[in-house]
């Protein structure tokens, strides 16, 4: 009995459904999340049948938030339907926002932003503030990476990089996507044969080449592992992040020099769209785009001079895997680090790393900490450092017969101290920067950005072309009160002052502040103050990895402005909200780091390398 009153119940429920019109089924449907709509097609034929039309998914497409409602039926034309947007949008959502590294200290700040169905990795590159401020300026920028989405809403992953005054690309795959990722990983991943005929390729969100497959990714939890992966499985296989520094650099330099592709000029053009200022100019470049997502599948699936499918099958190999044969030759040659600025400079930094290296070891056995045999530390398995390192890299390379480049996006568990994670020094990894949204009581949260200097209006001996910092607030409990912490990440000036992921100023804003705004007396322009809260500021001369603090105010003032000001020395830094997808719409393009170096710029370095491009004359 119980089982036919829940059979009628469904049948009920299924036919309310059904019998609803079609604009008000997609607004009902329209608060259901993707899992929830798959969920929903699975009900029935006639449920599946009416989820599919493009009106649902369009819906599902614009509660994802990625892309607004015009940019989407833009998008559209790259596509197979709405379905298979909604699946590419919602395997990338993880990725957008800022990821940043703490070297240099100067700022490794790269923001993840929609493109064109696709998204772009920008770093913000540390730069001074030009005489049109921040608004009207065009804040400089350079391409990190892009994932780019194909008709059927398979990934295909970029990698950016600038090689002997030229432009590159580096092809390679999407491994995973955490939907809770909060580190992104440039690794090199070994593949395998299956009968000696095609590559096993883990099937994760990025690769589900069909829109049934992707309702099942999203419906269902995961099973098992595909039969590729217990290939894989059959011989252990040594994590790339077990491998040492040197070796994980020396194979994605090897890979990145073997996949490597020439950018063709139209490659070279938008990433992502600018703003909509003028229609007809915006059509025009929205068709570049088009063109130029469509020529880099092609170069992705195909490789470079290969124009159809029928020659695609006569090549010996994916363009974006390296077989092993070739790189057993390459270890064999004289290793030339390209991962910095120059050739020159890259010789003569590999040069000095092995100077430091050969006192660095002779050091830690003068300490005790190793005991060479035969010039060679002995490690507590009774192998020498030397061949456990040689051992795992071999292990790491017998398990596969190509290997390629990967980028993976994972959960890891971080120790953060005032919104600013640990991080490892020698990871190729970026590590998401959360950045928290206004809400009731917390109403400065967010991404801000400004200069040392007093607010407009206010007269000033202040010269032109201050450093522009990018500052993270958000908020924190402690002892009882709550604080406003702002982080820096990211400073433009030529030596760095103040390390990343440090607290500019902290604003206890529970506690008002009886303090005046310092200049409003006697100024032929006054300045607003609506709020003032007692707070500390970073000071100079207490060490740069741990500086020291000094008593100030937070003034909120007029135009939605922020201005920390120093109570002894008088020192102001404004701030004022940033939206930063709009400033890198409106910005300028300039060259990127060579490959490896681009993805995360892993050199300690107190000065900044980007003093090549400055912004201030334009």
């Amino acid at each position: 009995m119980s089982v036919c009153a829940e059979q009628m119940s469904s049948s009920c429920g299924s036919s309310l459904l059904l019998a609803l019109p079609e604009d008000i089924f997609t607004i009902v449907v329209g608060s259901l999340t993707p899992m929830d709509v798959c969920t929903l097609s699975l009900c029935s034929k006639n449920l599946n049948a009416l989820i599919t039309s493009d009106k649902v998914w369009l819906a599902q497409c614009e509660s994802l938030g990625i892309v607004s409602s015009q940019d989407l039926v833009e998008w559209r034309t790259g596509v197979s339907s709405y379905k298979t947007l909604c699946k590419f949008l919602w395997n990338v959502k993880p990725l957008m926002g800022i990821w940043v590294h703490q070297n240099p200290e100067l700022g490794n700040v790269v923001y993840v932003m929609p493109g064109f169905v696709s998204v772009v990795g920008c770093r913000i590159i540390p730069q001074e503030l030009g005489p049109l401020g921040m608004e009207d300026g065009p804040i400089l920028w350079a391409p990190v990476f892009e994932i780019i989405g194909d008709i059927d809403g398979s990934i295909a992953f970029f990698l950016h990089g600038r090689e002997r005054d030229c432009d590159k690309l580096y092809p390679g795959c999407v491994k995973s996507i955490d939907k809770s990722c909060n580190v992104l990983f440039l690794e090199v991943e070994p593949k395998q044969r299956i009968n000696g005929g095609s590559l096993a390729h883990n099937k994760n969100l990025a690769h589900c080449n069909s829109d049934r497959n992707f309702s099942r990714r999203i419906c269902k939890s995961d099973r098992g592992h595909s039969k590729s992966q217990r290939v894989l499985e059959k011989s252990p296989v040594v994590p790339f992040f077990n491998l040492g520094f040197g070796d994980r650099r020396k194979l994605l330099e090897l890979v990145a020099d073997h996949v490597r592709l020439r950018a063709p000029n139209l490659a070279n053009g938008l990433l992502f769209p600018p703003l909509r200022d003028d229609g007809e100019r915006f059509q025009k470049d929205v068709l570049l785009m088009s063109k130029r997502r469509s020529l880099l599948m092609k170069i992705y699936k195909f490789g470079e001079g290969c124009n159809n499918l029928q020659e695609a099958h006569r090549l010996p190999l994916n363009p974006t895997q390296m077989e092993l044969h070739k790189i057993k030759k390459s270890l064999g040659r004289p290793n030339i680090c390209r991962g910095s600025v120059s050739s020159d400079e890259s010789q003569v930094s590999s040069h000095k790393k092995r100077v430091a290296t050969y006192f660095k070891d002779r050091l830690k056995f003068i300490l005790g900490k190793s005991s060479p045999v035969n010039g060679r530390a002995v490690s507590r398995n009774g192998l020498s450092s030397s061949e456990s390192k040689h051992s795992q890299f071999q292990e790491f390379l017998s398990s596969a017969d190509t290997i390629g480049m990967t980028l993976c996006a994972k959960s890891v568990k971080l120790f953060t101290y005032r919104a600013w994670p640990n991080m490892h020094d020698n990871q190729f990894a970026l590590y998401k920067l959360p950045t928290p949204l206004p809400a009731t009581g917390q109403e400065y949260a967010g991404l801000w950005g400004g200069t040392f200097g007093w607010p407009p209006g206010r007269p000033t001996d202040d010269k032109p072309g201050k450093a522009l910092f990018f500052l993270s607030l958000s908020y924190e409990e402690s002892e009882g009160q709550r604080i406003l912490i702002a982080t820096k990440i990211l400073e433009g000036t030529h030596y760095v002052l103040h390390p990343n992921g440090s607290a500019m100023f902290v604003a206890k804003v529970d506690e008002i502040s009886s303090d005046p705004f310092p200049y409003n007396d006697g100024a032929s322009t006054s300045v607003d103050v609506k709020h003032a809260y007692i707070g500390d500021g970073i000071a100079n001369g207490y060490g740069f990895r741990y500086p020291g603090s000094k008593p100030g105010s937070l003034f909120v003032i007029q135009n939605g402005l922020l201005a920390f000001v120093w109570k002894e020395s008088k020192a102001v830094l404004t701030l004022q909200r940033l939206n930063l997808q709009e400033l890198l719409k409106k910005g300028e393009r300039v060259y990127a780091l060579p490959p490896i170096v681009n993805f995360a710029y892993l050199t300690k370095s107190f000065s900044n390398v980007f003093t090549g491009f400055s912004n201030t004359t334009r």
